[in-house]
């Protein structure tokens, strides 16, 4: 018998929603998978989903399968280890990836208000801070991106309270 591996280090607990939603009406299986989308849940196949297990997760997911039972459909919570740290760290970095995309719009929006004329900036800025709020309630394995994303809405306010600083901000958002 060949030697086993070792163990895999103990990977993070996570919570699963395991569903099935009938087709019509088709509006609460909209709802349902926007309310997945606002938690930023990593879909791993169809009908299943997962979050980083704690109580607010966990929380949030049976608040999800109480909708889809009340549609008519079938909901399970699971709580599980994945397989291995590989497998985890799949799933983390695709949910990160998805928070990056977010935060990169967030940024662009950002810079361009900046170099847009001051008419709509606080507008701009109240939207942008809005979501960044947002991104961070669903955002489990913050990426680089994240910073980058507060560091130009920072800027936009400082632009928005003391148009003199307009020309200092953007020379410090044109950096990496």
């Amino acid at each position: 018998m060949p030697d086993a591996d070792p163990p895999a280090a103990p990977t993070g607990m996570w919570v699963l929603l395991s569903y099935r939603m009938p087709r019509e009406p088709s509006r609460p299986r909209v709802a349902v998978w926007r309310a997945l989308k606002r938690l930023g849940v990593a879909q791993l196949g169809d009908g299943l989903v997962a979050l980083p297990a704690d109580a607010r997760t966990r929380e949030h997911l049976e608040w999800v399968a109480d909708q889809v039972t009340e549609a008519g459909g079938e909901a399970n919570i699971w709580l599980a280890q994945p397989g291995s740290t590989g497998q985890e760290r799949q799933v983390a970095a695709r949910m990160a990836a998805a928070r990056a995309e977010e935060y990169t719009t967030v940024r662009a929006d950002a810079q361009a208000a900046l170099a847009d004329g001051a008419a709509n900036r606080a507008a701009v800025m109240r939207r942008l801070r809005g979501e960044l709020r947002r991104i961070g309630r669903r955002d489990y394995f913050p990426p680089a991106e994240r910073d980058r994303a507060h560091a130009a809405v920072t800027a936009l306010v400082a632009a928005v309270h003391d148009p003199s600083q307009r020309r200092d901000t953007e020379e410090r958002q044109d950096t990496p």
